[in-house]
């Protein structure tokens, strides 16, 4: 989260000359906000679903603008309101987010979103959407895992903070993901361009959408991903034939070299 994936902590690492596993400074950065993120992503023309960024002092101003702004994502002829996902720009974890059904909701979870930091982004849902994870591991020339699948069973309707933490049945994994060989080709694919694309490095799980016409999207890189026994990150790379301590070896490999390259760098003239 804040502090710690952002990139301050990696900028602390860089001036004490200490080698670090995972994105740098700049790649941390733009991992965390989903805004940046996404307009690199779109400039790579990399598939994300429609969005709008919106500041606390514009919410201030205009309120009504803004909502009618955010409304305008709901999909044309879905014969109601959304659903939309209102979120934090800069959180992780699902906090602060919000999957809003009717107009009615939407102010107070864009206010909700607010409490937790001074800009927000606010996401088209897609009815029937799969959530499809990919792990990622390298530098210069990283490689794709196979990719799994969070089946989300709880009330909220979405990978939720609740669903992920609170709630031991609020989604099960599937491992690998039930995709056709092209489907999960166009995965790991995509996971590989959006690495590149946001200046990752060492490790990351790209999380995208699946769409029901098979329409691939993707929704965020996290460039810290979780690295417990249970975490999919490395539960990816285990099925993709690479086990736990031997992931953990690579990455740290992975950061002295990158620290070594970087230490022979001239930085005057």
């Amino acid at each position: 989260g804040p502090t710690g994936e952002d990139g301050c902590v990696q900028g602390l690492l860089e001036l004490a000359g200490v080698p670090y596993v995972g994105a740098g400074v700049l790649g941390s950065a733009v991992g965390m906000d989903k805004d940046v993120m996404k307009r690199l992503l779109r400039d790579a023309e990399i598939p994300i679903v429609p969005h709008v960024a919106l500041r606390r002092a514009a919410w201030e101003r205009d309120r009504g603008a803004c909502l009618e702004q955010i409304a305008g994502l709901s999909p044309a002829g879905s014969g109601g309101f959304g659903p939309i996902f209102v979120k934090p720009a800069n959180l992780g974890s699902s906090v602060g987010v919000r999957r809003v059904t009717a107009r009615a909701e939407l102010e107070a979870a864009v206010e909700h979103a607010f409490e937790f930091d001074l800009k927000i982004v606010c996401e088209r849902g897609i009815e029937g959407v799969r959530e499809i994870e990919c792990s990622v591991l390298g530098d210069d020339d990283p490689i794709a895992s196979v990719p799994g699948e969070i089946v989300v069973g709880h009330a909220d309707g979405f990978y939720s903070y609740a669903a992920k933490y609170i709630d031991a049945d609020g989604a099960t994994i599937r491992i690998p993901a039930d995709l056709s060989p092209a489907e999960a080709n166009a995965v790991q694919l995509l996971a590989l361009r959006t690495f590149r694309a946001l200046e990752a490095s060492g490790m990351a799980r790209v999380d995208l959408f699946l769409a029901p016409d098979r329409s691939l999207y993707v929704n965020e890189i996290n460039t810290i991903p979780g690295f417990t026994a249970i975490s999919m990150y490395p539960k990816l790379w285990e099925a993709s034939g690479i086990p736990p301590r031997a992931l953990i070896e690579r990455l740290i490999a992975l950061a002295l070299e990158r620290g070594a390259r970087k230490a022979r760098l001239r930085t005057s003239a």
